[in-house]
């Protein structure tokens, strides 16, 4: 306990300042004459990975991947390095956590056999650094930053300091070679990465590893990059021969979706550039409590509040005893307005018994007044909707009026809540 106490003092802090910024600092040049030669991305041989961190690795750029242990960081990882490694470029796997033999067993699973895949265990962060020198490889993978230690400070691994100074030196050296290095992290109860916070401030990237251990599926998302889109996700499924890409998640969030059964409904959602169609379910039912439960999974709860509220408001559907229950097939996490609609259409439907047409796609915002409002890219959620054979799409008006040509399939625009009701569940 006094250790920490004494290094989080003013003191040690102006130490740690010191010792991080001691190298020479250059002169400064016009923007115009910034050299963009060898800051070409790297691509890492997986498509959705790629695809996350907004094209591939930015050379001198740091990420970190977080996720639930078991989930999968490292085998992705794992993969990653052994395609960059198959062109011939050099690659480090630094395990903290396992032996080499351990590691070699994971990389037999998944083939992952590059002469170029150099590996090596060890905690210490100033004997990899000297490795790191030694070998100039185009990536390094640190698994996991939480284990790393630097001999420089007495307390033990994990802690604040710890984790803050490995990083910082990881982070000079990457900036000052041109090496793109990854931190794997552990993360709390709560689904955060483990460690101070300003390691996340301190990094380029910050991804998440998601999925339910019951499913053997797996979405990639970033919360920060500065290189690219934080809107974009990667789907993967886990196998015995390790994780593999799925190409068009929208037949995979489909493919076990029930058919004619009320609270059911299919959305066209836009995850970064991709459009996405996911299975919303609701289901409501009378309450004997006093207070009703509302209880959501991959929505926000509030949201699903509000939609209820306009519901009773502007449909008079009596929603104040019952129930409710909204979950997002999956595993997937949606938070864009377009799924308002889907969110007002399958609370209907399941407190009618009402089902609704397996055929029919819908999306659009909801206001508070009952308003269907517009969204972005509606002609690329039809064309989606189209290429998985649905024959129908509900819309918001304006979205409607505005779609060029002809469209692959029907299209309905609707203006407000009761509109799109009568039009969905009566027909």
């Amino acid at each position: 306990m006094i250790e920490e106490v004494q290094e989080s003092s003013p003191q040690m802090e102006e130490k740690l300042a010191n010792r991080l910024f001691q190298e020479e600092v250059g002169s400064p040049i016009p923007i115009s004459e910034v050299s963009l030669e060898g800051g070409e991305r790297v691509k890492t041989g997986i498509s959705e990975l790629d695809r996350v961190l907004g094209g591939g690795l930015v050379p001198g750029s740091v990420v970190l991947v977080g996720g639930d242990p078991g989930i999968g960081k490292s085998t992705l990882l794992l993969q990653a390095l052994n395609h960059v490694a198959e062109n011939r470029d050099n690659v480090l796997y630094v395990s903290a956590e396992e032996s080499l033999q351990q590691t070699k067993l994971r990389g037999t699973r998944l083939n992952a056999d590059s002469k170029n895949l150099y590996l090596i265990a060890e905690t210490s962060i100033e004997r990899v650094l000297k490795q790191i020198k030694a070998l100039d490889p185009s990536i390094v993978v640190i698994d996991s930053i939480q284990t790393m230690f630097t001999s420089l400070l007495q307390s033990a691994p994990g802690s604040v300091s710890q984790v803050r100074e490995v990083a910082a030196k990881l982070m000079y050296l990457s900036k000052g070679t041109n090496i793109s290095t990854i931190f794997i992290g552990h993360v709390t109860k709560d689904g955060a990465i483990a460690g101070p916070k300003v390691l996340e401030h301190m990094v380029d990237t910050v991804l998440y590893f998601e999925g339910d251990g019951g499913t053997p599926y797996r979405i990639l998302r970033a919360v920060k990059n500065r290189f690219g889109s934080t809107n974009e996700i990667g789907v993967f499924e886990m196998k015995a021969s390790g994780l593999q890409e799925v190409i068009n998640p929208s037949e995979l969030f489909l493919a076990e979706r029930p058919k004619h059964e009320p609270g059911s409904v299919v959305i066209a959602s836009i995850e970064g550039t991709r459009p996405i169609l996911v299975e919303i379910q609701a289901l409501v039912s009378y309450s004997s409590l006093g207070v009703p439960r509302r209880t959501t999974i991959g929505v926000d709860h509030n949201r699903v509040s509000l939609l209820v509220a306009v519901l009773e408001k502007k449909v008079g559907l009596q929603l104040h005893n019952q129930d409710v229950f909204v979950n997002v097939a999956g595993g997937v996490k949606l938070n864009e307005p377009a799924i308002d609609l889907g969110l007002i259409t399958a609370l209907a439907s399941s407190f009618k018994n009402k089902p609704i047409d397996p055929a029919t796609i819908v999306f659009g915002e909801v206001g508070l007044a009952g308003e269907i409002r517009t969204v972005s890219q509606a002609e690329l959620r039809v064309n989606e909707a189209a290429k998985l054979g649905f024959k129908r799409v509900i819309l918001p008006k304006k979205n409607h009026s505005r779609l060029k040509g002809d469209s692959p399939i029907e299209t309905i625009g609707v203006s407000n809540v009761g509109e799109s009701l009568e039009m969905i569940l009566d027909h």
